[in-house]
This record gives C-alpha cells, sequence and structure tokens, in this order.
C-alpha cells in the first residue's frame, strides 16, 4: 500500500516515526514550508521534515493546493492512502479524493468533542476529565467526518498542555499503528458518523488571551495556567511588568472581601490572589528578562513586586 504522510509539528513526527518502524510503505512526505525562527530568523524545516530526511523520504512542501501543479504532483505518488496530523494546510475536495482509500486524520480529542486548531489546550481549560485520539475520515468540513477508530486517557489532575501534548503523541502513533493492522487484515472498524450537536470547538491558541481575567473563578484560572504551558504561558500584569505564571494551585480562602486580582498574601509557599471564586497560589512564575523561579526564590530574593493589596491587571 502507498501511504503519503502529510503533517509538521513534533505531534505529526512522534506517527511519522512509528510508521517507519513498522516499515510500511511511505512514498512520500508532506509538511509545511520551512520558517523563520529564532532572533536570527533563519529558515528552519518541521520536525516531520527532518525525521523523514533522516530516512531518505521524498519531501514536498506546497504552500497550498490550489495550483494544479500541486494536484497534479500529489496524483503521480499514485497513493493508496494519505495519513495526516496537524498537517496545517486544508486540503481541497479535489486532493481529498486522489487517494483510492481516502484520507484519514490522526485527531488530538475524542471527537466530536474539540474539532480545531488546539483541542489538547481546550480539553484541560474546560476541565475535562478524558481525551483521546479519533482516527478520522477526513471530509470537507472541519474535523467533521466519519470516526474510524479511537482510544481514551484520562486528564491528569497536575496536566499540562506540553504533557497532554507528548501521551498523545505516543497514544496517536499507537492508533494509527492500530488502525494500519485492522486495514491490512481486512478487520476495518465500522465507520461512526459524528453527532453535530455533541461538537465543541478548540478554537486556536493566541498570546492576547493568555492575559489572566481575574473576574473568573480560580479553579479556571489554575487550568488555564496548565493548559498554556508551555505556550502561550498564562500571565498577570502589575503595572508595565509582566508576570508569566508557570504553575499554580487554588486554595482554600474565605477572603471574598478582596477584589479579583489582589494580591492577598506573599509568602515562599506562594503568592495568593483573590480570583471571582476562590484564591490562586502562584507557585512557579518567570519576570520579563530572567529566569523561571519558584514562589520561594522570587520571596526570598526581596523584589518589591506582588506585595499583598496590589491590584493586578484585568481587575476593574
Amino acid at each position: 500500500m502507498n501511504i503519503i504522510f502529510a503533517g509538521t509539528p513534533d505531534f505529526a513526527a512522534a506517527s511519522l516515526a512509528a510508521l517507519i518502524r513498522e516499515r510500511h510503505n511511505i512514498v512520500a512526505v508532506y509538511t509545511q514550508p520551512d520558517r523563520p525562527a529564532g532572533r536570527g530568523k533563519k529558515l528552519v524545516a518541521s520536525p516531520v521534515k527532518q525525521l523523514a530526511q533522516s530516512h531518505d523520504l521524498p519531501v514536498y512542501q506546497p504552500e497550498n493546493f490550489r495550483s494544479q501543479e500541486s494536484k497534479h504532483a500529489l496524483q503521480e505518488l499514485n497513493p493508496d492512502l494519505m495519513i495526516v496530523a496537524a498537517y496545517g494546510l486544508i486540503l481541497p475536495k479535489e486532493v481529498l479524493g486522489i487517494p483510492s482509500l481516502g484520507c484519514i486524520n490522526i485527531h488530538a480529542s475524542l471527537l466530536p468533542r474539540w474539532r480545531g486548531a488546539a483541542p489538547i489546550q481546550r480539553a484541560i481549560q474546560e476541565g475535562d476529565k478524558e481525551t483521546g485520539i479519533t482516527i478520522m475520515q477526513m471530509d470537507e468540513g472541519l474535523d467533521t467526518g466519519a470516526m474510524l477508530l479511537k482510544k481514551s486517557i484520562a486528564i491528569m489532575s497536575d496536566e499540562t498542555g506540553g504533557s497532554l501534548h507528548d501521551r498523545l503523541a505516543t497514544l496517536g502513533s499507537e492508533a494509527i499503528r492500530e488502525y494500519l493492522d485492522r486495514l491490512s487484515t481486512d478487520n476495518v472498524p465500522q465507520a461512526e458518523q459524528q453527532n453535530d450537536r455533541d461538537a465543541c470547538y478548540a478554537k486556536k491558541l493566541t498570546k492576547a488571551e493568555a492575559e489572566i481575567d481575574w473576574h473568573k473563578s480560580a479553579d479556571y484560572i489554575a487550568r488555564t495556567v496548565r493548559a498554556f504551558n508551555p505556550w502561550p504561558v498564562a500571565y498577570t500584569l502589575e503595572g508595565d511588568q509582566r508576570i508569566r505564571i508557570l504553575k499554580a494551585c487554588v486554595v482554600n480562602d474565605a477572603s471574598s472581601a478582596h477584589a479579583p486580582g489582589t494580591v492577598i498574601r506573599k509568602t515562599r509557599e506562594g503568592i495568593d490572589i483573590k480570583a471571582l471564586d476562590g484564591v490562586l497560589r502562584i507557585e512557579a512564575l518567570q519576570l520579563s528578562g530572567a529566569k523561571a523561579m519558584l514562589a520561594a526564590d522570587f520571596v526570598n530574593g526581596g523584589k518589591a513586586m506582588l506585595e499583598p493589596g496590589t491590584v493586578l491587571g484585568c481587575a476593574e
């Protein structure tokens, strides 16, 4: 079976690595064009491209699939199946119909929950107890295709966006291997249509939404801190100083008289800040231009910031 793999970041590279280990016939790898990165803004190849090249796999990097040349190049590869994982480009209807078995997607949620760009982080932010991988037959909609295989995992109480990403990347590689094994033995799972009424949209993460709104509950803010670690990283403002919050928890406190965003106490255990409902304790943080540090180190440093009574940004 001729397989084309399409993906870009580390999440996709985990599945490509599994396919390479299993010696599947990968006739080509598609990934996004090299992008400038770092201070020098040098062009950097995606993790998928780097992996593909290390195994001498042909790499294609079209800007999109609008041109006839890009579609023709895909047709010339004579693919039976196209496997897509976090590719980042929209596949038009003409492309979806080129492989004889169509295009399937390795999606990082239990569809129909969390269609869209950031299913991993939104699942944590909204307090989901479980998530997983869905192998889905792609159609023209946004993650709306029939579900072919699902694998679930529990979301841990201390889960971050980074840790869940890594666990799901591994689970995705297991799921696609299982699906291909079943496909090769004609034991293909029966496709299940999604119920659109149960769908949620996982909108793309932005740096702007990483600023904490202290009028949210402490539980929600704590989940957001975890979800946005390692990117875009939740933060708050004291004056014009940005304070990145790397780790936080909810503490029991009846200090309801304080306005949301007010620093209640500052101890080596953490910096307690009033939210709309409850109190958030900052356990690790990072100031602009400084290294990440535990709250104890910040307090020991004696910096005159986050003093009790201070009202932080988004508190009006």
